[in-house]
C-alpha cells in the first residue's frame, strides 16, 4: 500500500507577538498535515490566527517555536534569500485584492513570475496562455485589469500564482471581494487546477458556503485547531 505524500507538515507551531509589555499568543501549538492534492479550507472568527497560520506556511513569517515542512523542505530556520527561493518554486499566493499590475495585460501579469524565476522551466508567454485558457480567459489575454470583472481578475491572479507550477497554492480570502456567482467560479477554477495539476490548495475564508467545495475544513479558534487537523495515513 502506498502512502500519499504530505505537502504540509506543521508540528508544535507557536506564534507570539509582542505588543508593548504584553504578549499576544496568535498560534498555540499547531499540529497539521495536509496531503498532496487536497483542497483544505481554514475558517474561524476574526483574530483566531487564520492569516497568521497561512503566512507561516507560506514562509512570509517565521514561528516562535515549532517546525513547518513544505514539500519535504523544512522552512523554519531558512534565511530570507532561501525563503524567497522556496516561495518562488513551491508556493503560489492568491490574495483578496488580486494585486495585479494595472499597466500590464492579463498575459503579461501571468508571465511575469516566470521571467523572474531563477530556474525558468517554462516559456513565459506559452505557459501564461496555457493557464489563461485553462481558466476560461483565452479571450481576455490582452485585456488589462481595469477591463476585467472582479471574478476575471481573480482568475488571472490564480493563473499568475500557478505560473511556475508550484505544488502548493495558498489563498487568503480569495472570494472576499466577489459576488456569489463570481466566487463560485473562482472556487470551481481552483478545483479545475487540482484536477489538472494535482496542486494542493489551502484557503482561508469567512465564507461558509465556500467550504462545501473543499475536501476538509479546519476550524481555528484562539490560535488552536478545533477539528480536522490531522489526516489519518
Amino acid at each position: 500500500m502506498t502512502t500519499q505524500k504530505m505537502v504540509i507538515q506543521a508540528q508544535g507551531v507557536t506564534k507570539e507577538l509582542k505588543l508593548g509589555k504584553h504578549t499576544i499568543h496568535a498560534l498555540r501549538g499547531i499540529d497539521l498535515a495536509i496531503l498532496d492534492g487536497e483542497i483544505v479550507s481554514i475558517v474561524g472568527p476574526s483574530g483566531s490566527g487564520k492569516s497568521t497560520l497561512l503566512g507561516l506556511i507560506g514562509g512570509l513569517d517565521t514561528p516562535t517555536r515549532g517546525t513547518i515542512v513544505i514539500d519535504g523542505v523544512d522552512i523554519t530556520r531558512m534565511n530570507e534569500d532561501q525563503l524567497t527561493e522556496i516561495r518562488n518554486e513551491k508556493i503560489g499566493f492568491i490574495f483578496q485584492f488580486f494585486n495585479l499590475i494595472p499597466t500590464l495585460t492579463a498575459l503579461e501579469n501571468v508571465a511575469l513570475p516566470i521571467q523572474f524565476a531563477r530556474k525558468r522551466n517554462f516559456n513565459p508567454n506559452k505557459r501564461a496562455k496555457e493557464l489563461l485558457d485553462l481558466l476560461g480567459l483565452g479571450d481576455r489575454m490582452n485585456h488589462r485589469p481595469a477591463e476585467l470583472s472582479g471574478g476575471q481578475q481573480q482568475r488571472v491572479a490564480i493563473a499568475r500564482a500557478l505560473a511556475n507550477n508550484p505544488p502548493l497554492l495558498l489563498a487568503d480570502e480569495p472570494t472576499g471581494n466577489l459576488d456569489t456567482e463570481s466566487g463560485v467560479r473562482v472556487v470551481e477554477a481552483l478545483q479545475t487546477i487540482r484536477a489538472e495539476s494535482g496542486t494542493t490548495v489551502v484557503i482561508v475564508t469567512h465564507n461558509q458556503d465556500l467550504t462545501t467545495y473543499t475536501d476538509r475544513v479546519l476550524t481555528l479558534i484562539d490560535g488552536m485547531i478545533q477539528d480536522g487537523a490531522m489526516h489519518t495515513l
